[in-house]
């Protein structure tokens, strides 16, 4: 029954997405890790030590708070009544998992440049991703949104399916809140270069087997998708590493090598020039109906991410019902 939450939750991200008139439980934990940034940041020393501290003490509770409500709103259903638990833990996993959203988000980026507005293109992948995006060109434009595209496909679908299949809902909002702190104070600039830092090296933590994982997938589903999984299985070894991330390049590497372009780069962050190394060859110029096609293959994973992972918990739980016969 839990797997088949997973399942009917993942359906359900499919077919509805993130509606605007539904009020997320990742937004009240953005505004959880605000009150708290706020509170500790006052009740530690502002040197470098005492933020690193302060951090520190953002992760637990956060952490520790979220997995409580999560667990509690769980236990209490299922309590109540076995349906109404079934129900919650549905609705639990759908909003973790966020494939149709990364769509939706990133397919906005795509009309625009259909229409051959630039500066609407500019403004839509503004919101999906981290970089100055007010002087991108078209191309660049393009290479932000696939490459948000492909790091999502680890974070918004894989990482939190992995640990669903492991914890159930409860794991996965243990996940959603390590991932929603990186993105909200995991930064290398002034304000949180050390406030952020156990956020950001936590996330990397947890998602080091995940991104991986997902990366082996990405190759699957590209043979299946037609796409180029050769090239994407050589890009994969050779660029895996070109990111200050450990994680991140996995499967933006797949992502170049898939659809035989070249991802990553120089990026202007906050103002200020990155120096980053490239991923993928040039064997063609990126064009916007690449975040199409990088869609395509961040649904393809996601499903086979979704039928491998739920065999394998299949399997482990015949063969633990065997040996406890």
């Amino acid at each position: 029954m839990h797997l088949l939450a997973i399942i009917s939750g993942f359906i359900l991200d499919l077919l509805v997405g993130d509606p605007r008139w539904l009020y997320h439980p990742v937004r009240l934990i953005g505004k959880l890790i605000e009150i708290l940034e706020n509170v500790l940041r006052k009740a530690f020393p502002k040197t470098g030590k005492g933020e690193r501290l302060a951090g520190l003490f953002l992760v637990v509770l956060v952490c520790s708070m979220t997995t409580g409500v999560a667990f509690g709103v769980l236990y209490a259903a299922y309590y109540i009544n076995f349906w109404l638990g079934f129900a919650a833990e549905v609705l639990m996993c759908y909003q973790i998992f966020a494939v149709r959203c990364l769509k939706d988000e990133s397919m906005k980026v795509y009309y625009e440049l259909e229409k051959g507005n630039l500066e609407g293109a500019r403004k839509a992948v503004s919101m999906i991703v981290g970089r100055d995006t007010q002087s991108l060109t078209k191309e660049g434009v393009t290479k932000a949104a696939v490459e948000t595209i492909a790091e999502n496909t680890s974070d918004g679908t894989l990482a939190p399916l992995f640990y669903m299949i492991i914890g159930g809902p409860v794991l996965g909002w243990f996940y959603k809140a390590v991932n929603t702190m990186d993105s909200m104070v995991g930064y290398k600039n002034d304000k949180y270069i050390n406030f952020g830092r156990y956020g950001a090296k936590f996330d990397d933590v947890m998602n080091f087997i995940p991104a991986r994982i997902c990366a082996i997938f990405m190759i699957i589903a590209s043979f299946l998708m037609g796409l180029d999984a050769n090239n994407a299985a050589k890009i994969f070894k050779r660029d895996r590493f070109n990111h200050a991330s450990p994680n991140s390049a996995q499967t933006e590497a797949v992502m170049a090598g898939a659809l035989n372009i070249q991802l990553a780069g120089d990026a202007w962050y906050f103002g200020k020039l990155y120096k980053k190394p490239t991923m993928g060859d040039a064997n063609r110029n990126i064009e916007y109906v690449d975040i199409k096609r990088a869609n395509d293959l961040l649904y393809a994973t996601a499903i086979v991410a979704l039928l491998i992972l739920g065999a394998l918990r299949v399997l482990l739980q015949v063969a633990s019902v065997g040996l406890i016969i």
